[in-house]
């Protein structure tokens, strides 16, 4: 059977599946004879690389840096096909996670640092949905506002349609310029290269201990309900854990947050700037995140002008 060449149809069915086991790449001592269960080898001027099992490395005596989780994409790729391995690289680029790619005649195989492997088999499924999570850049901003406006048209408060221009917009146009916004957290969902969902994390504090404040988050109304949402909420708790900050607060529903980990901030100590808030305003703890922490959260500046 021939192998799709279709980029679109070959992202749609990327079906990525981890092996079992932790797998390592290898330099074949030179006048050895091959032995073993090698999975892939590659001959080059400088020697024979090998991957295989780390397992059974460490049985045949071989030294190795990189360990990694093996993902296998069943989607069945022709070997000519153009662009896949180039969406596949990008994406992962975008979430941070580095990448190592083998060609089968079947399938296209991925090793990723087993660290990485569950966050990466989240990226691949948004890509087969058509979404990739990135950066955002300041030629984005006007689509950003234009998102946010359509997605705030309806008040997450009320239910009712918004008169005018939500507040979250100016809102949002004032923490790209404050002193609080933190690039790295200013993060976009694309599909096709449109940007369907956007949500910012700006430096916030509690007392004097720096920590992040969550919002607005905002996904086009036609695509709510994919998974765009969560796959920011998700990107924006692995982005500041990799940075090293406490922890995230956020106002919004107690019936849906938690399942993100954020839990009351009032059980971490961590009073609203408002009281009526109550367990509306919730903190998800950060692996970071000191002991006998107490005090009342202070969001960027531009909140305090709502």
């Amino acid at each position: 059977m021939s192998g799709e060449t279709d980029l679109k149809t070959l992202l749609q069915s990327l079906h990525p599946v981890v092996r079992d086991g932790e797998y390592v790449y290898a330099l074949w001592p030179h006048g050895r004879p091959l032995e073993g269960e090698v999975e892939a080898a590659v001959r080059e001027a400088e020697g024979l690389t090998v991957v295989l099992h780390r397992d059974e490395a460490d049985r045949l005596g071989l030294t190795y840096d990189f360990v990694a989780s093996w993902i296998t994409l069943q989607v069945h790729s022709a070997l000519e096909a153009v662009g896949l391995t180039a969406a596949v690289s990008a994406a992962l680029t975008h979430a941070g996670i580095s990448c190592n790619v083998l060609a089968g005649f079947h399938h296209d195989h991925l090793l990723v640092p087993t660290a990485d492997a569950g966050r990466a088999m989240d990226v691949l499924q948004l890509l087969a949905r058509g979404v990739v999570l990135r950066s955002e850049r300041p030629e984005d901003r006007a689509g950003i506002l234009d998102l946010t406006a359509r997605a705030f048209s309806i008040s997450p408060v009320t239910g009712e349609p918004v008169e005018g221009t939500p507040i979250e917009v100016g809102l949002l146009r004032e923490l790209f310029e404050c002193a609080e916004y933190i690039p790295e957290l200013s993060i976009v969902a694309e599909i096709g290269g449109e940007i369907v969902g956007h949500a910012i994390t700006t430096r916030g504090w509690i007392g004097e201990l720096p920590a992040l404040g969550l919002g607005p988050i905002g996904v086009l109304p036609t695509f709510q309900r994919r998974g765009v949402g969560s796959a920011l909420m998700r990107e924006t708790a692995v982005r500041a854990t990799a940075m090293g900050e406490r922890g995230i607060a956020l106002l919004g529903s107690p019936a849906y947050y938690p399942r993100f980990g954020y839990v009351p901030a009032s059980s971490f100590g961590v009073e609203a700037p408002e009281a009526a808030w109550g367990e509306h305003f919730q903190l998800l703890p950060l692996p970071e995140w000191p002991n006998g922490v107490r005090g009342t959260f202070r969001y960027a500046e531009p909140f305090n002008r709502l």
